[in-house]
């Protein structure tokens, strides 16, 4: 059973870093893709970044990139996803997401994923 949880959730300042991880267990995913999605009150819940397991491949939504890094080891068979200049509106639970590899376009897609975590809450204050 495959089974993902999240941890590295804070109360930061703006302009602050945070790194979430995701220990994922249960099988191989190596034909899987590993995303982190975030939810904030009163929102619907929305893609963040996603990484392919196998060629190491990234996905970004806009309102992240060049701020966030999502990284992946497969040693540990663990998923980062490294948050830098923290915004008040990045305040949300994250949750970390699994699901066989499609295509590119499905990545930002929140019902292809068939595996969620616990989720993580990451507060950002001004």
């Amino acid at each position: 059973q495959v089974q993902l949880v999240e941890s590295g959730g804070g109360l930061v300042q703006a302009g602050d870093s945070l790194r979430l991880s995701c220990a994922a267990s249960g099988r191989p995913f190596g034909d899987y893709v590993l995303g982190w999605f975030r939810q904030a009150p009163e929102k619907e819940r929305e893609f963040v970044a996603a990484i392919n397991w196998n060629d190491g491949t990234t996905y970004y939504a806009d309102s992240v990139k060049g701020r966030f890094t999502i990284s992946r080891d497969g040693a540990k068979n663990t998923v980062y996803l490294q948050m830098n200049s923290l915004k008040p509106e990045d305040t949300a639970v994250y949750y970390c997401a699994a699901g066989p590899w499609s295509r590119r376009a499905t990545v930002p897609v929140e019902r292809r994923y068939n595996y969620w975590g616990q989720g993580t809450q990451v507060t950002v204050s001004s």
